[in-house]
């Protein structure tokens, strides 16, 4: 009865309008995948790599990402070493003299921090809450940079993974979601975001045991290194931590067998506060 009158109102009561189809804005079509599509494009972009070594350059904000004041400081040069599976050395240098801001390290379930020019060297598990207060650069963790530079595929025993199309007018892409079970409770553990118009990976979101996001990081400009993909430009945010890291890739060399375990040692200097975090 309501179809009928609605249908019996005056032409002025209907309007059409033109909605854009996605991908529009981009002069090009969608392209399609199925959840098993997509995790073996991580599998593809993660598993060729066994080790690398990346020259970038490295601009550092500290502050309230989620709206607040926020300072962005001068970019570095800065180097970063990887070996599987999961072994991280980031080094910083001091634009000024060009000797090292900091050196970190990250291997297992533990991390180790010099900072030179500050005489001090930090050591303490992965997961120990950022402890600095006034410079929030001193809560980066070599594994901040493990978790945004290698997205691992998911883990079969562990994670349960669903698939999500987030597709608009304004946005399109392919969300695959990883929880795992806790008990009772399922808890969501990482977010894998596809752009649909080429299907690279376009973000990164972790989350804490309460859901809040540990690292968001977002990934520009893939590029073919004989037959590895990788990102051309990685931002990284730690929005409970206190910063974010741009990193721009100036040069990369991967799988290169100078990776060694030696270059992963990273002891105190002599004289150096050293101060472990619980």
């Amino acid at each position: 009865m309501i179809i009928a009158v609605v249908a019996s109102e005056p032409a002025c009561l209907v309007r059409k309008r033109i909605v854009k189809p996605p991908g529009a804005k981009e002069n090009k079509p969608l392209l399609s995948a199925t959840k098993e599509e997509l995790i073996q494009r991580i599998r593809n972009v993660y598993d060729p790599i066994q080790s690398f070594n990346l020259k970038v350059d490295m601009a550092p904000s500290v502050g309230n990402l989620y709206g607040g004041t926020v300072t962005d400081y001068t970019s570095i040069i800065g180097y970063v070493l990887f070996r599987k599976p999961d072994q991280m050395r980031v080094i910083g240098l001091e634009p000024a003299i060009h000797g090292t801001a900091f050196d970190m390290v990250s291997t297992g379930n533990d991390f180790r921090v010099s900072i030179p020019l500050k005489n001090r060297f930090f050591e303490g598990r992965n997961d120990a809450p950022p402890s600095a207060t006034e410079n929030k650069l001193e809560n980066l963790r070599p594994a901040a940079f493990l978790t945004a530079l290698l997205i691992r595929p998911p883990d079969p025993q562990l994670d349960i993974t669903m698939f999500v199309d987030d597709t608009n007018e304004t946005t399109a892409v392919y969300i695959l979601m990883m929880v795992r079970r806790f008990g009772d409770e399922l808890k969501p553990i990482r977010n894998v975001y596809f752009d649909r118009y080429t299907l690279d990976i376009a973000r990164q979101k972790t989350f804490d045991s309460d859901g809040y996001i540990t690292s968001d990081t977002t990934y520009t400009n893939w590029k073919d290194h004989n037959g590895i993909k990788f990102p051309d430009i990685i931002d990284i945010q730690r929005p409970k931590d206190g910063y974010e890291v741009n990193l721009k890739v100036l040069d990369l060399k991967l799988n290169t067998p100078d990776i060694t375990a030696e270059k992963f040692i990273l002891n105190p200097p002599a004289g150096a506060e050293v101060r472990t975090l619980e």
